[in-house]
């Protein structure tokens, strides 16, 4: 009786060793292959036939032709204000200033393709100059490819996959850190298209008073997005200065904080500068939702 228990229980054991390694190993073959693709972007993310034609290529085509057509409704809005603030005595910007604030609004409303262009380009140079110091140092690629083909050579030395191991622990952790990040990074990555969309607008919105608070939001919120990738890029040169060609307990230890850090590193940005979140959590639980 306690021999067909514990071949019930080894049965079970293999089943779901099995199982979770053959997850783990396609999210590894499949995922961390485009995880750099879609964390450092670059002018790539703008220049796609689709995205310009929604943009606009022109002031009468695209979003940039609803942008320019709500001209019209701020100057009404203006007009309307600064004829009630006759009777209600409420300070009001003067009209050539107004109309100066309003050119330049127009003129930079429709060059925000080009100004966006600049600004991602900024922020992919500042990334890429910060791996790049890294690679000269430690001669390696700073990239999640690179980490996680080190993590997965050197820090799992079980020759097959056992989820009740402390390697088998840690394997899991990884593959379930590492799909919070491509879901995370793809929400960033669609999260800044739309931004983009909206710059016209928020640029729009600098010509009342009234309404610049929205420029600042957007501005806030657009650059603690790009900024992750600069942040991130710091976190795995920290991460590739750590020796973790080692089995040792410690080694495993700190490749467990660093997939963590980078998990993270969304919410860190966000309370340095504020802005949106894009953090998506999956843990175990949700994994064995999905399962059944």
């Amino acid at each position: 009786m306690e021999n067909t228990e514990l071949n019930i229980t080894e049965v079970i054991s293999g089943v779901i060793n099995s199982l979770l390694e053959s997850l783990f190993n396609s999210i590894d073959s499949n995922l961390f292959t485009i995880l750099d693709d879609i964390t450092f972007l670059n002018t790539d993310i703008l220049k796609t036939d689709s995205f310009e034609k929604i943009l606009g290529t022109s002031s009468v085509s695209g979003i940039l032709l609803v942008a320019n057509s709500l001209l019209i409704g701020f100057i009404l809005y203006y007009s309307l204000k600064l004829l009630l603030s006759n009777f209600t005595y409420i300070d009001m910007e003067r009209p050539y200033q107004f109309i100066f604030k309003l050119i330049l609004c127009t003129i930079f409303m429709n060059f925000s393709f080009f100004l966006c262009e600049q600004f991602i380009n900024l922020i992919w140079l500042v990334s890429s100059s910060i791996r790049n110091i890294g690679e000269n140092l430690f001669n390696t690629n700073i990239c999640f490819y690179e980490l996680i083909e080190v993590m997965n050579q050197n820090l799992i030395t079980d020759f097959s996959f056992n989820i009740f191991s402390l390697d088998g622990l840690i394997k899991t952790i990884l593959s379930v850190g590492l799909l919070n990040l491509v879901f995370t990074y793809s929400l960033r990555y669609i999260m800044i298209k739309v931004f983009i969309l909206l710059l016209p607008f928020s640029i729009l919105s600098l010509s009342s008073n009234s309404t610049a608070w929205i420029f600042k939001v957007w501005i806030r919120s657009f650059f603690s997005l790009l900024f992750i990738q600069v942040f991130i890029a710091i976190i795995l040169l920290i991460i590739f200065s750590i020796n973790l060609h080692s089995s040792d307990l410690l080694s495993k230890i700190i490749s467990v904080g660093s997939i963590y850090a980078l998990i993270k590193g969304n919410s860190y940005v966000r309370e340095l500068f504020g802005g949106i979140s894009t953090d998506v959590q999956i843990n175990l639980n949700s994994m064995k939702s999905m399962m059944r």
